[in-house]
């Protein structure tokens, strides 16, 4: 391996003539978080950059790794950081045997190239495919030759755009990997803005987070394990009327803890605002203003929480505050540190949030947060999370990178939600093609009056084709509130109608990771009376056996399995025995005295049952464990040897004192039979309710 001799750019020719000659900026020798050499560049002319890891010959398998980043991207490091760190970081890809390449996408933070203005072809995938292609020239220099096989995944955006890189970047790329994914289907080659079915479902979620909001506990409990099954009961007509479209939208059944205490979709709101406003500001008129609309029909779903309010900010808040102010140590403020964690790269200094004078009325979510004053008068941000008269912000472009950089106490603020109260409903009058939206036009004609469905930011790329060579394994979850699992079976039927069956068997396939959320439980708020770790499981360990299974389908013909499913009113609903389901997650069934319900009295013993099962060739069980009281502690651990693909066990607990409890069994698996082995543990659990007199 070549540690210390230059590494050369001359002599490499682009084959996209956007891009100008590569440079290289930085190259270093780095010991954490394994050894290995860093280059860091970008080419001339444009705001694409790279970043790429080199690790040493003992971990090099002669392969390369490209993960995209999440939402917009924009950064060439993120793999490198906190959002990489929770995926894997650069120690996954060592344990595939790869190098590592990251491109920032094509633009800086969450602004555009001046050079490519809104090309989404640039961001979507040419500028990735450019940096993995470049890459290779790198790596035939350390390495002395480049790499046999490459490969780009990514989660979230970057299961938005990977797929793309594969499509248009068949002569860079031999596999990909994206894992929450979806978007829009048209021809290979276009070249325009996709249009993005989650603009109108995030908006049918926000409304149903806003409507229900005094009524949250109920519509959770009826949906969990041992409830009722009936969420609508209690609620008004018009609850009932947009939590019903927002499950036929595809919104995943059992998740509706997540509606009320989400992990950052508002995210979506921030960034497209303003440009929803320049594509469609009859809309937003209309919504107050015109018959048919419900700011004019119905005026009292929305009055109560209008915000029209000038006032002055009284302190501006940055990440280190957020973290380590003792002000901000409340339950409260839990979800803003969390949320502050993942945001700004890092940097302490960002000054994401503001305290604010005389909020006392209206809903925050979503508030337009404009800069009246100051040397920052006239920047546009909208809240993204608040807690009390603090608010966190964001926006799209400069507004993205400064926040509330050069804002001072004194400066005057127009907090207004009137946009975004609209938004609440605005998926009633953009109707995509999809059939998740046939709900909202019975027998092809819309119930409500139709403006133009909106184009998505040109950082989220082009629409799918379905068309490419290679191999794409697709992983998506069936708890993501997300990315639904509606758009987890888009892309299915592109490469169907693209290919035929016959190709589409020898290079796709869909895997469903069942109870797996948007992030790792870890970073999602729990229940007051339950642990989010006792509902959802960390999908990493999925992921890289996945990406392994890639490896092995690309390089070794070893087909990886798939997971059959239906998917109906909006729903995606998986076969419960193990041999029907495929897929590499055991299938898990727990009971409380025979059901998933079960009524005792306190000290009376409670018999719990778990039964588990591994598709066919996914490996075997290597442990269980169990929360008896939905703490989130899995005290009780019941090791496995690994040699059997089936357990039924059961258990004895004793309840002493009432309440209502979330008995629950985690299940792992291994594909070798590993019951000591740290990585690639495949978890899956189930829950039953017991409630103690």
């Amino acid at each position: 391996m070549n540690t210390s001799q230059p590494l050369q750019a001359d002599g490499y020719q682009s084959p996209d003539p956007f891009f100008g000659p590569p440079c290289l900026d930085a190259d270093e020798w780095r010991e954490e978080p394994v050894p290995h050499r860093r280059v860091h560049g970008g080419f001339a002319g444009t705001d694409t950059r790279f970043t790429c890891y080199f690790p040493t010959e003992d971990s090099y398998r002669g392969r390369l790794f490209q993960p995209l980043e999440g939402a917009h991207a924009g950064h060439e490091d993120a793999f490198d950081g906190p959002m990489g760190d929770m995926m894997g970081g650069f120690r996954l890809i060592t344990r595939l045997g790869g190098y590592m390449v990251e491109s920032n996408s094509g633009h800086i933070g969450d602004d555009i190239d001046p050079k490519a203005g809104e090309d989404p072809t640039v961001y979507g995938h040419r500028a990735s495919v450019e940096s993995a292609r470049f890459s290779k020239h790198l790596a035939a220099q350390v390495y002395g030759e480049p790499p046999h096989h490459a490969y780009v995944w990514g989660g979230s955006g970057g299961g938005r755009r990977s797929p793309l890189c594969l499509e248009y970047g068949g002569d860079v790329y031999d596999g990909a990997l994206p894992f929450m994914g979806g978007g829009e289907i048209a021809e290979h080659g276009t070249t325009e803005l996709m249009k993005g079915a989650q603009v109108m479902a995030f908006a049918s979620m926000f409304n149903v987070q806003r409507l229900l909001r005094d009524v949250a506990d109920q519509v959770v409990d009826a949906m969990r394990p041992g409830g009722s099954g009936n969420p609508y009961q209690g609620l008004t007509t018009h609850q009932r009327e947009e939590l019903a479209t927002l499950y036929r939208l595809g919104y995943p059944r059992g998740d509706e803890f997540m509606i009320f205490h989400p992990m950052g979709q508002i995210w979506l709101w921030t960034s497209i605002a303003d440009r929803l406003l320049a594509q469609d500001r009859d809309y937003f008129d209309a919504f107050w203003t015109r018959p048919g609309y419900i700011g004019h029909d119905l005026p009292v779903a929305v009055a109560d929480d209008v915000i029209d309010l000038r006032t002055t900010v009284r302190r501006v808040v940055t990440i280190g505050d957020l973290m380590s102010d003792p002000a901000y140590a409340g339950e409260e403020y839990g979800p803003l540190r969390v949320l502050s964690g993942l945001l700004g790269g890092g940097d302490p200094t960002l000054p994401i949030a503001v305290e604010v004078d005389g909020l006392d009325r209206g809903y925050s979510l979503g508030t337009g947060l404009r800069l009246v004053s100051g040397r920052a008068a006239g920047r546009q941000l909208y809240c993204m999370a608040h807690a009390g008269e603090l608010l966190v912000g964001d926006g799209v472009g400069a507004a993205d990178l400064e926040r509330f950089r050069d804002v001072v106490p004194g400066d005057e603020i127009h907090l207004d939600n009137r946009r975004f109260l609209a938004f609440c409903y605005y998926h009633r009058h953009h109707l995509m093609d999809e059939p998740a939206f046939d709900g909202l036009r019975p027998d092809g004609i819309p119930l409500y009056e139709q403006h133009v469905v909106p184009t998505m930011a040109p950082q989220m790329g082009v629409a799918y084709s379905g068309r490419y060579t290679g191999k794409l394994l697709w992983v998506h979850h069936t708890h993501d509130s997300s990315l639904w699992p509606s758009q987890g079976v888009v892309y299915e039927a592109a490469v169907r109608a693209a290919q035929g069956d016959k190709a589409a068997r020898e290079r796709f396939r869909l895997r469903w990771t069942e109870h797996a959320e948007h992030v790792p439980p870890a970073f999602l708020a729990s229940a007051p009376d339950r642990a989010t770790t006792s509902w959802l499981i960390d999908y990493l360990p999925v992921i890289e056996q996945s990406l392994l299974d890639l490896v092995d389908w690309v390089e070794r013909g070893i087909e990886p399995a798939g997971t059959a499913y239906e998917y109906r009113d909006g729903r995606v609903v998986l076969p419960d025995s193990a041999a029907e389901r495929g897929g590499i997650q055991p299938v898990v069934a727990v009971t409380a005295e025979g059901s998933d319900r079960a009524e005792v009295a306190a000290r009376a013993p409670v018999t719990l049952r778990v039964t588990a099962e591994v598709p066919p060739g996914a490996g075997t069980l290597v442990a269980v464990e169990w929360d008896v009281d939905g703490s989130g502690a899995f005290a009780t651990r019941v090791e496995l040897d690994g040699t059997a693909a089936t357990a039924d066990l059961t258990t004895v607990h004793t309840y002493p004192e009432p309440g209502t409890y979330f008995a629950t069994a985690r299940v792992h698996s291994h594909r070798e039979g590993l019951d000591g082995a740290p990585e690639r543990r495949i978890p899956n659990l189930a829950s039953a309710r017991v409630v103690v007199r």
